[in-house]
C-alpha cells in the first residue's frame, strides 16, 4: 500500500508542469516572508496566487480559482497596508464572537454556492468553504491577527486533499509545506504577541 502511494506520488511530481513548480516556490516565499512579518512576502503571494488561479481552473476547482484571484487582489492590499506608516501594525487577536459570526457565515454561504456549484464543482461544498474561509483568513491575516494561522492550518489541511485528488500533486506538496509553516507562523507570532510589551 505505502509503496503504491510512494509510486503514484513520484510518478505526480515527474508529471508536474514548470508553472506549477514556479507557483509552489513563489507560494512558499511568500508563506515564509509573511510569517518573518515580511512586506515582500505579498509580492511573491500576488504571483502565486495569479498561476494557481490558472491552475485550479483546469483542475475543475472553481471556487478555489476565484479565491486564488481574490489572493491576488489581498496581495495587492497586504502590500499596500504593511507600506503605509502604521500600516505594519503589532500582532493582535480578534474577538470570538467575531469569529463564530464569519464561520457560521461561510457555513451558509458555502452550502447555498454548493447547490450552484453542483456541476461545475469537483467538490461544491468543501471548494466554497475553503473559499470563504480563506478569504476571511487573508484579511487576518493582513490585519495582523494571530487567529489566521490557525485558519491557514485548517484551510492547508483541506486544499492538500483538493489539490491532491484533483491530479495536481506538486500543488498538493506545496500546501503540506503551507500547513508546516502555517503551524510554526502561530508558534513564532504567538511567541512574539506573549511578549512583555
Amino acid at each position: 500500500m505505502t509503496g503504491t502511494f510512494l509510486t503514484q506520488l513520484w510518478e505526480g511530481l515527474q508529471a508536474t508542469r514548470p508553472v506549477e513548480w514556479i507557483a509552489d516556490a513563489t507560494g512558499v516565499a511568500y508563506a515564509l516572508l509573511v510569517m518573518w512579518h515580511r512586506r515582500s512576502g505579498w509580492i511573491f503571494g500576488g504571483i502565486s496566487s495569479l498561476l494557481l488561479t490558472i491552475l485550479a481552473w483546469q483542475a475543475r476547482l472553481p471556487m478555489q480559482a476565484l479565491l486564488q484571484l481574490s489572493y491576488v487582489a489581498a496581495a495587492v492590499y497586504g502590500w499596500w497596508s504593511w507600506s503605509r506608516p502604521g500600516g505594519m501594525r503589532p500582532i493582535s487577536v480578534w474577538h470570538w464572537r467575531g469569529h463564530l459570526a464569519v464561520l457560521a457565515g461561510c457555513v451558509l454561504v458555502s452550502l447555498l454556492l454548493a447547490r450552484v456549484l453542483v456541476h461545475e464543482s469537483a467538490f461544491p461544498f468543501t471548494d466554497s468553504l475553503v473559499f470563504c474561509t480563506g478569504m476571511f483568513a487573508t484579511w487576518l491575516l493582513a490585519r495582523v491577527y494571530l487567529e489566521n494561522w490557525a485558519y491557514w492550518i485548517l484551510i492547508d489541511a483541506v486544499s492538500i486533499y483538493l489539490f491532491a485528488a484533483q491530479g495536481l500533486v506538486a500543488i498538493a506538496v506545496m500546501f503540506v509545506m503551507y500547513l508546516g509553516i502555517a503551524v510554526v507562523g502561530l508558534a513564532g507570532w504567538w511567541k512574539i504577541w506573549r511578549r512583555p510589551a
